[in-house]
């Protein structure tokens, strides 16, 4: 697995399904095999990031354009690539994002009109041209994934049923398009089995 030292790998899917977690538990397994990991939210993670965050996933901001709200992802990343990303690759670090350009070209495609031709353009601009090498895409019903989410849900979870179910259909239509960079990885499962194939799916990176 030595392979694996200067690698992205992103962690992506629709609202509850468990990405987040299974970031957490390939960052320890691979601890324990001796690599360092560096593990970065999508958005968020730089201080800029997480004022830029608050703003997109507050409730009151109903009226963002979609454009807008692609736009302020972007900063974000901008922002990470730069001060955290980049710099960790450069010295050999595993890096593992809970979500990155992949949420986007799901949840904002299509609003506004945006093509994924333009989201890509934007993201090639903020990523200076590091796309992950590895978008692992947690997929499940969207109603069972949906009823995961136990909390105060932010402005994008509170979008209808319609939408999120829209959202998967993008997030797999990544995936059969590019099947050299994603991989599906069947969320409805014990925390263990997904772990496994979690496991599996980066030894072959």
């Amino acid at each position: 697995m030595s392979s694996l030292a200067g690698r992205f790998i992103v962690f992506d899917g629709g609202e509850g399904c468990g990405k987040s977690t299974q970031a957490r538990l390939l960052q320890q397994r691979l601890e324990r095999e001796g690599y360092q990991i560096i593990s970065v939210r999508d958005p968020g993670t730089t201080r800029i990031g997480e004022l830029i965050r608050a703003i997109l996933l507050n409730p009151d901001h109903d009226e963002m354009s979609m454009r807008s709200e692609m736009l302020l992802y972007m900063a974000a990343r901008a922002q990470m690539m730069t001060e955290t990303i980049l710099p960790a690759l450069a010295a050999g670090k595993i890096v593992l994002c809970d979500r990155f350009v992949s949420s986007t070209l799901s949840y904002q495609l299509g609003g506004d009109g945006l093509t994924a031709a333009e989201i890509r353009g934007v993201a090639d601009i903020a990523l200076k041209g590091r796309w992950p090498d590895m978008t692992l895409i947690f997929d499940m019903p969207t109603d069972r994934s949906i009823a995961r989410v136990n909390r105060a849900k932010d402005r994008i979870e509170q979008r209808p049923a319609e939408y999120h179910e829209q959202v998967r259909q993008n997030y797999l239509a990544q995936v059969k398009a590019d099947p050299a960079h994603y991989r599906v990885i069947n969320a409805d499962r014990s925390v263990e089995e997904v772990q496994e194939e979690v496991w599996r799916v980066v030894n072959s990176i």
